[in-house]
């Protein structure tokens, strides 16, 4: 089979070779890019000929998918696939599979840390000190004893509470669906609009779905309590960007964001942009040393197993 790699990983160069030499000592042709596809037209020739395909988090469109008659199969090293066109892979009977849990613990440490900096200011306090200032105007507030809402009580959310129980905090959550990991945890399943108004700290974990697009809105950002903090490293569409702002702007409450509509750099109108009460990162919740690796071993592990005919991590 021909296996294509149409973007980078992330990993060296004699990680990659080692998973590509696994897979070419099978009898399998692997072709790797080290660069993004500029657009369509390229990836679609970077794949012309593959039977499997594998990407990261950029876009894979239906015309590209649609443009090899060959492809049965795409191995995404993300949780999430809505940047492929699932519907044209529905209509092909094309598999994916993901490499969800490659990135639980990763995200899960940056929601706790953008909550730690949002509650002891760390950002400005290295600003001040910098700049050469004093701790005036900097006092901070505890986590410990704090009410936090998992909104979201998948894997990655679970991990979250995991470790804001260890920092002996109240756990509340809001889910489609109600996990006795979480219970085991004493978590308690309430209302989303009963999580946004009880908790000091709202922790988004949700997929992206037509469901969950706009899931926190002006309504729920207008719940929550003056000074809470709502972290969002889950999908940035899962919350209203608009209506996050302007709560923002009237100091109302904090915020501590990894992921926007697209990832940064922003647009220099975007909403958030100069916004008080807000802590920012560029999307790197899933990004460390640790899981980056891992999720390559994952994906390599995703193609193995559908050739031998036992998929795994299956997602269509």
């Amino acid at each position: 089979m021909k296996i294509v790699l149409l973007e980078p990983l992330g990993i060296s160069a004699d990680k990659l070779k080692a998973l590509g030499d696994a897979m070419t000592a099978q009898g399998h042709e692997f072709v790797s890019y080290d660069t993004l596809a500029k657009d369509e037209a390229e990836q679609i020739k970077r794949i012309d000929g593959a039977d499997v395909v594998i990407i990261a988090n950029h876009p894979l469109p239906g015309a590209v998918i649609d443009s090899d008659p060959n492809l049965k199969m795409i191995s995404v090293a993300f949780v999430g696939i809505d940047h492929v066109d699932v519907e044209a892979c529905k209509r092909r009977g094309i598999r994916i599979s993901n490499t969800g849990g490659y990135c639980n613990d990763a995200v899960a440490e940056l929601a706790v840390g953008l909550t730690l900096d949002c509650l002891r200011n760390i950002t400005a306090c290295n600003a001040a000190v910098q700049a050469g200032k004093g701790k005036a105007g900097l006092q901070g507030f505890e986590l410990a004893g704090r009410t936090v809402g998992i909104v979201g009580t998948g894997a990655i959310g679970i991990r979250t509470a995991e470790i804001f129980k260890a920092f002996h905090c109240n756990l509340i959550g809001y889910s489609r669906s109600e996990r006795d990991a979480a219970k085991a945890l004493g978590l308690e399943y309430k209302s989303l609009d009963d999580v946004m108004a009880e908790a000091d700290i709202v922790s988004v974990h949700t997929p992206l779905t037509p469901d969950t697009k706009g899931l926190i809105g002006a309504k729920q950002i207008g719940e929550m309590k003056p000074g809470a903090i709502l972290i969002n490293t889950a999908r940035g569409p899962v919350v209203d960007t608009d209506a996050l702002a302007e709560a923002l702007k009237a100091k109302k409450i904090y915020a501590g964001i990894d992921v926007y509509e697209k990832d940064p750099p922003l647009p220099a109108d975007h909403p958030l942009l100069g916004c008080p009460n807000l802590v920012c990162t560029p999307h790197v919740g899933f990004d460390t040393k640790e899981s980056i690796d891992r999720r390559a071993d994952m994906v390599f592990e995703n193609i193995t197993a559908w050739i031998d005919g036992n998929p795994i991590r299956v997602m269509l």
